[in-house]
This record gives C-alpha cells, structure tokens and sequence, in this order.
C-alpha cells in the first residue's frame, strides 16, 4: 500500500484497515502451515503494511498531543 494513500486516511479508516490487514496476515500463516500459500512473499508485505499503518496512527497521535500541550 502506498504511504501517501494512508497518510490521507481517517483514524477510523486506518483502524479499519489495520484490521483488515491483520486478517489477512491471519489468513496467509494458515496457509503457509497448511502448505496452500504460492506466494510467501505476501506475509512479508502485509506485515510492512501494518508497520506502515502503525507507524502513521502513531505520528498522527503524537501530532495531536503537541496541538494541544
């Protein structure tokens, strides 16, 4: 996902999108334990996904607190 594209998101859009993201994680390690995952590339992909997304949900904390203190 584009880090642009996410700045631009809400924090609900971005809770929403973590969840989705961590969902999907969930999914892919089912399937590389089962051996049904084709592209293991994937896992590593959305697990920078949701960094990218933490990352930014914490940025735009820590822009709130120093607008109000």
């Amino acid at each position: 996902m584009n880090l642009e594209k996410i700045r631009e998101m809400t924090e609900a859009e971005l809770n929403n999108e973590l969840k989705k993201m961590k969902n999907e994680l969930f999914n892919l390690r089912f399937q590389h334990v089962t051996g049904q995952l084709e592209n293991p590339i994937k896992m590593r992909d959305v697990k920078r996904d949701i960094a990218r997304v933490k990352t930014v949900m914490r940025e735009k904390e820590l822009m709130k607190e120093q607008s109000i203190g």
